[in-house]
């Protein structure tokens, strides 16, 4: 196995992340490409890519806030983000599908863990579907409740970990 590293994104990153959200999400619940240029553009710091020989295969992106509403929809634009909150928010885990089942996800989550605690952050906040919260358990995040969010049509649950 080649050995996967990890960087914070470029503007040159915005297709290959919008190509790897759109296959790896059902329908609706994919960010827009415009939605991953911006989080690039204002938060690169908690966006986190995984490359493996060279390639984007995987990224974690995030904004912070001092007080988290999970279904504020808004937010996933930055809007009412805070780059010094206390909070983290993550808004994508995704792993390009040819390369899911290769243990990916659990180094990206560990090294995002590891960079959000550096920097002094408080709790880290996720939704998830139902056959991912078992896999959220396992990376440490305790179950809050069911989201009131309905995005992408789906039923979300909230997750949290505090660091």
């Amino acid at each position: 196995m080649s050995t996967p590293t990890f960087r914070q994104p470029t503007s040159q990153d915005v297709d290959r992340c919008f190509q790897i959200e759109t296959t790896a999400y059902e329908g609706d619940e994919a960010a827009t490409r415009e939605k991953i240029a911006t989080r690039i553009a204002l938060y690169p710091e908690g966006f986190l890519i995984l490359e493996v020989d060279g390639q984007v295969v995987g990224f974690i992106n995030s904004g912070c806030a001092e007080q988290v509403v999970m279904s504020d929809e808004a937010f996933k634009e930055l809007l009412g983000h805070d780059p010094l909150a206390a909070n983290v928010v993550i808004m994508s885990v995704v792993v390009d599908p040819a390369f899911q089942g290769r243990g990916y996800a659990g180094l990206l989550m560990a090294r995002f863990v590891a960079q959000m605690r550096e920097r002094g952050k408080a709790t880290i906040h996720l939704m998830c579907k139902d056959r991912h919260v078992g896999l959220y358990e396992k990376f440490g995040y305790g179950y809050v409740r069911p989201s009131a969010s309905d995005h992408g049509g789906m039923a979300w649950h909230e997750m949290l970990m505090t660091l």
